[in-house]
């Protein structure tokens, strides 16, 4: 009787396919990696360009959007007016009739902003959450932009790059994100910055 002959992989196939996996998840991983540093860049410019357009928006009207009380006869649209006391109102994901709204509206209605004027709702950040302003937030006076929903490993590159990694000290910081919780005035930063966790991060401008 006579056996079958067994067969079976040599060491050089597996080295072959253990080179290809290796491979396969090196460049996943590297992909990964890339796509984490595009949106961490695209959150410092949608920071600093917010920051611009608000600065641009009070040299050209001498008056902040969202507070600025002559904008209905400045645009063309009818939009709901601030009250120019040189404070935006409101919770930074507004509500009805916050000049936190109102803010996206002028920006929009000026140009500096793209959008419909007649749309309050903020813009969304690279992960997903909202972006919006508010005065007096974790400990900052003066007004600060809030970028929602972002991850604790985020958060702590950012820090890295522009602050102290701190979230309750300097010019960034954070709170655990809570959709209940968008009057950030009487709130302190987080302890520290857990990985897998989201917060709501606020920068002075």
């Amino acid at each position: 009787m006579q056996l079958k002959k067994q067969t079976g992989f040599t060491l050089v196939e597996i080295a072959i396919v253990l080179v290809i996996v290796g491979l396969l998840i090196g460049g996943v991983l590297k992909g990964q990696e890339m796509i984490t540093n595009a949106k961490l860049k695209r959150i410092e410019s949608d920071n600093a360009g917010l920051s611009a357009a608000i600065f641009g928006y009070q040299d050209r009207y001498l008056q902040l959007p969202g507070d600025d009380d002559d904008a209905n006869d400045r645009f063309d649209a009818a939009l709901p007016e601030g009250d120019g006391d040189g404070v935006i109102d409101g919770t930074w994901i507004p509500g009805d009739d916050q000049e936190t709204g109102i803010f996206w509206q002028h920006l929009r209605a000026s140009g500096l902003v793209a959008g419909d004027p007649a749309d309050p709702n903020p813009q969304q950040n690279a992960y997903g959450g909202k972006i919006g302003i508010t005065y007096g937030a974790l400990g900052i006076g003066g007004h600060v932009t809030v970028f929602g929903q972002l991850e604790g490993s985020v958060v702590k590159v950012l820090e890295s790059r522009l602050d102290d990694v701190n979230p309750a000290t300097g010019r960034v910081r954070g709170i655990a994100a809570d959709s209940a919780a968008k009057d950030l005035s009487g709130e302190a930063g987080a302890a520290a910055y857990a990985d897998l966790l989201l917060y709501d991060v606020v920068f002075r401008f």
